[in-house]
């Protein structure tokens, strides 16, 4: 497989998850502002999580683009990302629903975790492929921003037991941290 049809791939199912997730938006009853109130924090959830994919898909883009070959492995750590990605759409509309209950705020949390791990394992795995010398190790560095974020998710999973407010603002936070680009990528490129 090329490096190519595995970006294409990753493409097509954040597309898909992103469909999912708009389809998933239910059309209020009543053409007045009023009617959208009580669609509001679904609507929130979905333009969060809208967010978070095409942070990935951002971000992947930039790290295949710094990538030079793949093999077997990087194939099963890509799919790994996939799988967490691919829950996204069913914590976003279950917190949604909810209003931002304790267990689907964590739950929510446990799945952008376990996503940013995923990530963090992929980049090690192409990199130890590349070797330590390659155009992303050396655009990586040390990956402080992607330590930073999985702090910040494992912190807000209990905190969403205290006030899901807490949680929430804790997800928002790494979304606009990594809401651009990783540029130390695009300066290597």
């Amino acid at each position: 497989m090329t490096k190519a049809r595995l970006e294409a791939f990753s493409d097509g199912v954040i597309a898909i998850l992103i469909t999912i997730m708009v389809l998933e938006l239910k059309v209020p009853h009543g053409s007045g502002w009023e009617a959208l109130r009580p669609l509001v924090p679904i609507l929130l959830m979905y333009l969060m999580s809208f967010v978070v994919l095409g942070m990935y898909w951002n971000n992947h883009h930039h790290m295949l683009h710094a990538t030079d070959g793949i093999n077997g492995a990087i194939l099963w750590a890509n799919l790994h990302l996939l799988f967490w990605l691919s829950l996204i759409p069913f914590f976003t509309a279950w917190m949604g629903e909810n209003h931002f209950d304790e267990i689907p705020t964590a739950g929510y949390g446990v799945v952008l975790l376990l996503a940013a791990v995923a990530y963090t394992i992929l980049e090690r795995t192409i990199i130890a492929y590349q070797g330590p010398h390659s155009r992303l190790a050396s655009a990586v560095g040390k990956e402080v921003k992607g330590y930073v974020s999985m702090t910040l998710y494992l912190a807000a999973i209990p905190l969403a037991f205290v006030d899901a407010r807490i949680s929430l603002a804790l997800y928002a936070t790494v979304s606009v941290m990594w809401f651009v680009p990783d540029r130390r990528i695009e300066r290597r490129l």
